[in-house]
């Protein structure tokens, strides 16, 4: 059995779950590599990489997965912002300023309409101005020129404040609860229900994702709106995070119901975990089993270079895969986080968003943002797994020395 071969082989610093756990549904024991009793297993004490394992405190872990997400936020926040852009369009943003077009005047700053090269230009009082039709994204690619073009290098980074204030909390809930509700799991269904042990990875996924999620929804609807509206004074400094936050409360402010009114900040909470719940499941349980693979050919013998690689090659595909199927569930959750009529937004629900998506744009609609999505969940799941996995490594390997 492919479990019980590699059981001797797989590091020692490893996670407990991925030495213990053969994928073709029993429990094996390192110390007994020959045998996939459940029996045995369970009655062999426990394994050396468990122990490893738990030497790793709740802040060691949260530290090392929060080091992670800051990394990541950094790196992808680009295609995250193309996949917020892409999609606020497709739900009816204009990107576009036609009050400010019908207003022009003779003191109108005109060289602000900044058009693409491929545009055809009009005429206003003797000057060249741009149609609407210009400030329409066509794709990814066209997000990041006309976003540079119009606004700036920097703006490819908008919401990355948000983004950082997110990822931390996010994942330092998220994965050392993952590694821990992981274990409890497996601990459990070792000794009482061996069949069940390979669903480990999509329980504590979704367990340890919801928690995380419902934690920090108020800035995921932060960022949301900041990446997918855009500033059309020109020298005027778009809203930050808390202004944001603010501006989504102020509608409210005359209202006597103060904690129904807190409510808004949680819109959209819905669609976000029927999104990153099943993301989680089918991430894990994707990435579980190619890593062990992985890091079982890499054995004892390798360093933290081929950690990095193994643990990365596995969030990658995990994550690509995950985000595609999930991408559908990702346009409700930011069409209804844009909605700026406060009481239409508290009255959406998540299905009710999908009907009107499907009905405007079919299969198309459903899959808006679907590319810059995959292209950012690969890259960003790898980094976070893989320097995670890394920290944890580098901590072990002190610990022991």
């Amino acid at each position: 059995m492919a479990g019980c071969s590699r059981g001797s082989s797989l590091p020692t610093w490893m996670t407990a779950a991925a030495s213990r756990v053969d994928l073709t549904g029993g429990a094996v024991s390192p110390s007994h590599q020959g045998s996939s009793s459940p029996s045995t297993s369970s009655s062999s004490g426990p394994a050396p990489a468990a122990a490893a394992d738990l030497e790793l405190g709740m802040f060691e872990r949260a530290l090392s997965a929060a080091g992670a997400a800051f990394v990541s936020a950094i790196i992808v926040n680009p295609l995250d912002v193309a996949k917020t852009r892409l999609q606020a369009q497709a739900a009816g943003v204009l990107y576009h300023h036609p009050p400010q077009m019908a207003a022009l005047g003779p003191d109108a700053i005109l060289s602000d309409f900044k058009c693409s090269p491929s545009c055809t230009r009009g005429l206003i009082l003797g000057e060249p101005v741009c149609p609407p039709d210009c400030f329409q994204y066509k794709g990814t690619l066209d997000v990041f020129l006309k976003v540079v073009r119009q606004e700036g290098f920097s703006r490819l980074w908008r919401g990355t404040n948000a983004g950082l204030a997110l990822a931390v909390p996010t994942v330092g809930i998220y994965l050392p609860c993952y590694d821990i509700f992981r274990n409890w799991i497996e601990d459990f269904t070792r000794s009482n229900a061996p069949g069940l042990t390979p669903y480990a990875p999509l329980v504590a996924g979704s367990v340890a994702r919801s928690l995380a999620c419902i934690a920090c929804s108020p800035i995921e609807l932060a960022r949301t709106r900041m990446q997918a509206y855009k500033e059309f004074r020109p020298g005027v400094k778009p809203p930050g995070m808390w202004k944001t936050l603010v501006g989504v409360l102020s509608p409210l402010a005359s209202s006597s119901q103060t904690v129904q009114n807190y409510r808004v900040l949680w819109t959209g909470v819905g669609a976000q975990l029927a999104r990153d719940v099943p993301f989680s499941g089918i991430c894990w349980s994707t990435l579980e089993p190619i890593r062990r693979k992985l890091l079982g050919l890499v054995g004892e013998e390798g360093n933290a270079a081929s950690v990095l690689g193994a643990n990365f090659a596995a969030g990658f595909v995990a994550g690509s895969l995950a985000a595609g199927a999930t991408c559908p569930l990702d346009v409700a959750k930011t069409r209804r986080q844009i909605e700026k009529d406060t009481e239409k937004a508290m009255r959406m629900t998540t299905r009710q968003t999908l009907t009107e998506i499907w009905r405007s744009g079919g299969m198309k609609g459903l899959f808006t943002g679907v590319g810059p999505r995959v292209a950012r969940a690969g890259p960003s799941v790898g980094i976070v797994v893989s320097f995670y996995e890394v920290v944890k490594y580098a901590l072990h390997q002190r610990q022991a020395s």
